[in-house]
């Protein structure tokens, strides 16, 4: 999240204007306050005037109320505050709003918007009730403007612990709006807080044991962070002294690389392949060394999709996979063995934070799950695309290569005799892997070559060139 004061220009008025005339507008009739047409109730209609003495007083309240322009907003020049909703991701730019929302540990400030909302992940509609009541009471009592949503982390939560999140969220709204008034169009006047601290926001709660760092400066900010938010939790963050590195230590690193590997094993001995594309997710499921313990094929499958279902879900949200995901199950004949399935998938995703949707098995026995995106994932992260073979995962082989140089040879030999240039020897220089292949099975690609030319050719084997370039010296 990053609120950000930027300048208004011609270009960027006359694209939202674009944008804004294809939506859909809603009819509205003219009044005191602009609302939707709803029409009388039948009992009510008796004592009304009939439709045609109404066709003088309709003819000015049937027309609908111009939207209006982007133009008669904004003017060229004026700043206003955005926020980044969404991060840059692939060859998609990052999405920007005015509606500013602030993320605090049981609340989300709305300070454009004037609404109370409660999350619906809190359970009974009792609590959803009292929180909304307690909401709105507090609001009114601090004199706090603006809108919040409840959290699902304050079901239960006392009033104190909703007036401290409010008044915090409240406070840092106000210090973004002091910082516009001073800065300039372009300026960044918020920033989300970083990684730890927003892990201890959004996750920290009674069940954490202790919290280990090994940092002494961002200890102490560990410190001073849950002296804010949770007080009655700061004795249990815990300065790690040891000298054998910390990652070590709880084994961390390995699983950080099992994280980034395609290729996940299952307890059973079962496996999932993970393939990550600019689309979409791909998760296919298989049962590799997995033979089972009964003789029915059918029990060995469902049992390695249902093992595979929890792991697909701890998966996703480990590498924070988005967008849409599908996952290709082992095919299941019986229909009482995919609902157990989906049955697993969907209680094991009711854990994710994140919001998603899971459709059922369709006529491929294919399920899709779309899920919020709103960063790159932990491969994207963690990774960079291979700078051998471009990030497509495969590079031509040395054979294809081989016919590719005789190709281009060919084409070289005639190109030469139409301009009538003699030359004594050519030089041919690849891959050891090309060059191997050349002097081996593939000599005859090279008799070709020299033919073409007239001349011997010099095979040159060098380490330093990539598999799928070559050049020819001619002298």
């Amino acid at each position: 999240m990053v609120v950000r004061e930027i300048p208004v220009s011609a270009e960027s008025l006359s694209l939202i204007e674009a944008q804004s005339a294809v939506e859909p507008r809603t009819e509205f009739r003219a009044g005191r306050e602009a609302r939707p047409v709803a029409r009388p109730a039948r009992d009510d209609r008796r004592d009304e005037p009939r439709k045609d003495d109404r066709k003088e007083d309709r003819r000015d309240l049937d027309l609908p109320r111009r939207q209006p322009a982007i133009t008669e907003l904004l003017r060229e020049g004026q700043e206003i505050i955005v926020q980044i909703a969404k991060e840059p991701i692939g060859l998609k730019g990052a999405r920007i709003t005015s509606y500013v929302s602030l993320p605090g540990r049981y609340l989300v400030y709305l300070p454009t918007i004037n609404h109370i909302g409660v999350s619906r992940k809190i359970s009974t509609e009792q609590e959803r009730a009292r929180l909304k009541r307690t909401m709105t009471m507090l609001r009114e009592r601090e004199g706090v403007t603006g809108g919040f949503i409840v959290r699902t982390a304050c079901e239960g939560r006392s009033e104190q612990d909703l007036c401290d999140d409010m008044l915090y969220l409240a406070r840092t709204w106000r210090d973004i709006r002091r910082r516009a008034e001073q800065a300039r169009a372009g300026t960044v006047l918020c920033r989300e807080l970083d990684l730890v601290q927003r892990l201890l926001r959004d996750h920290m709660s009674s069940d954490f044991s202790v919290i280990r760092v090994d940092d002494p400066g961002e200890y102490t900010n560990i410190v001073d962070f849950i002296n804010r938010f949770q007080p009655k939790l700061v004795d249990r963050v815990r300065l790690y002294t040891r000298n054998r590195p910390i990652f070590e230590e709880y084994n961390i690193q390995p699983e950080i690389e099992a994280a980034l590997r395609p290729r996940v094993w299952l307890k059973s001995g079962g496996f999932i392949v993970i393939n990550q594309t600019e689309a979409l997710v791909a998760i296919d499921v298989n049962t590799g060394k997995f033979v089972g313990k009964s003789n029915r094929l059918e029990d060995t499958i469902t049992r390695t999709n249902l093992e595979a279902a929890a792991e697909i879900v701890r998966q996703i949200r480990l590498r924070d996979l988005g967008g849409i995901i599908v996952l290709d199950f082992i095919d299941m004949e019986d229909r009482r063995n995919r609902q157990k399935v989906m049955q697993v998938l969907e209680q094991a995703m009711k854990a994710d934070r994140s919001p998603s949707k899971i459709t059922a098995f369709n006529d491929f026995g294919l399920v899709a799950i779309t899920r919020k995106r709103v960063r790159q994932s932990l491969e994207r992260m963690l990774s960079e695309p291979c700078h051998y073979c471009g990030g497509s995962g495969m590079i031509k082989s040395a054979q294809t290569m081989c016919y590719e140089i005789l190709s281009d040879a060919k084409h070289l030999a005639k190109e030469k005799a139409t301009s009538s240039q003699v030359f004594s020897e050519v030089t041919l220089r690849v891959s050891p892997a090309v060059a191997d292949l050349l002097r081996g099975a593939e000599s005859r690609v090279l008799r070709e070559i020299e033919f073409s030319f007239g001349t011997p050719v010099t095979l040159h084997s060098d380490p330093n060139i990539h598999q799928e370039r070559f050049d020819f010296a001619f002298m």
